[in-house]
């Protein structure tokens, strides 16, 4: 087991520190739910971070192209620099928990951010609070525009990566969960969560009569013949053992009535993978399998590629390193290995392609809800306890702390 001499201590104080300042993180987890917003751009919650960051020993950097947050921490000794990161972007989704604090606006943080957010600031503090001690920098990074629009990409490309002197050694990022027990954590090392891309297909035919198909060129069997070839691309094409997946979840013609053939039809996929050669598979591989089809039955395929997220991977090394860190604060029983990864994607992945490092999930499922009354992530019903925050707080502080006493051991 790795110790520092900070761990060694049988006072470690962030546990009791974040009890202490739960109250304060819980509204103000609270003021960022009511205040949702979506996207890239966040005035008000970026606002509200800089509120909750005043008074500490930070230097702040704000986002040029999104309302990104920089903080950075230089301890009291000298060391190396970890990387903390937090979300803070909500979904396009109308909020119906009937919380006194739900946002009115059409946007909800159905995914969590809000506590992302309250539970970093809340560990800027304990760490602010032993700074004199602390064997390095740490960075925290609030990051908008997680769900769907890159803002990890754009955050890099900005220079949050190299806002200190040092490229950070380890990154970081607790990622709470509506469905898992309170107080647990779950992760896994190598692939976490999946990449994932969309392809844009429209199959073009002529049009024509319905009484006369033979007079057409009709993209309407054309397109079913493509839906059964794409399942049957995912189902035979790849490898069992790398997993793989395509839906195609939007269908439509410009047919205005049942006697007229279309000239058109449109589809969109959804492809996730966790494997490079599986994204490559389903990115170069499968067009050219739906043009040829096209062109068999005399119709032109226009396919464009919408790229997202890569597959979230978590470094080996790292992620026992987390969970080593994590069992000791809270216990093993509280502290699991996930027996494979989600499809679900996340654009910490941007992060982990240049620093080592790890997610893991944190079960934040109110213990006196009923299974039947449990929502997933993503749901306008979702419900978080959001006394996991001093958890979360004393997790973060924890892992720098232990990772940069590592790095001066």
């Amino acid at each position: 087991m790795i110790s520092g001499p900070f761990l060694a201590r049988p006072d470690n104080p962030f546990p009791q520190r974040a009890d202490h300042m739960l109250d304060e993180l819980q509204q103000l987890r609270r003021r960022f739910h009511a205040i949702a917003e979506v996207g890239l751009d966040l005035p008000q919650t970026q606002r509200s971070v800089l509120q909750a960051l005043e008074g500490l020993p930070l230097e702040i950097t704000l986002g040029k192209r999104l309302s990104s947050v920089t903080a950075v921490l230089r301890g009291g000794r000298p060391g190396t620099t970890v990387l903390l990161r937090g979300d803070m972007d909500a979904l396009p989704v109308a909020e119906a928990t009937g919380l006194e604090y739900a946002s009115p606006h059409g946007a909800m943080h159905a995914c969590g951010h809000d506590l992302h957010m309250a539970g970093l600031i809340g560990a800027a503090r304990l760490l602010c609070s032993v700074r004199d001690e602390l064997p390095g920098t740490v960075v925290f990074m609030f990051q908008p525009g997680e769900e769907g629009h890159g803002g990890g990409e754009l955050m890099i490309a900005e220079g949050v990566l190299e806002v200190t002197e040092e490229h950070p050694a380890a990154a970081y990022a607790v990622h709470v969960d509506s469905t898992t027990p309170f107080g647990h954590f779950i992760t896994r090392p190598g692939p976490l969560m999946a990449g994932v891309n969309a392809l844009d297909i429209r199959i073009i035919g002529t049009g024509g009569h319905a009484a006369a198909p033979h007079l057409a060129v009709d993209p309407v069997p054309v397109a079913a013949e493509v839906i059964l070839a794409v399942q049957s691309f995912a189902a035979r094409r790849l490898n069992p053992a790398d997993a793989g997946v395509i839906s195609i979840g939007k269908l439509s013609s410009d047919s205005a009535a049942g006697n007229v053939l279309a000239r058109e039809v449109a589809m969109s996929t959804n492809m996730r993978h966790f494997s490079d050669e599986v994204g490559t598979l389903f990115t170069d591989e499968l067009p050219r399998m739906i043009r040829a089809l096209a062109e068999a039955h005399r119709c032109r395929a226009e396919i464009t590629l919408i790229p997202s997220y890569p597959a979230t991977v978590n470094d080996a090394a790292e992620t026992e390193f987390l969970m080593d860190r994590l069992s000791a604060l809270h216990g093993t029983q509280r502290v699991r290995r996930m027996p494979e990864p989600a499809m679900a994607a996340e654009d910490f992945s941007y992060v982990l392609q240049k620093v080592p490092g790890a997610m893991v999930f944190l079960g934040a499922k109110p213990p006196d809800l009923a299974e039947d009354d449990v929502a997933p992530m993503h749901s306008e019903r979702v419900l978080f306890d959001d006394r996991v925050l001093a958890v979360q707080a004393a997790s973060l502080a924890n892992l720098a702390w232990s990772r940069l006493t590592l790095g001066t051991a």
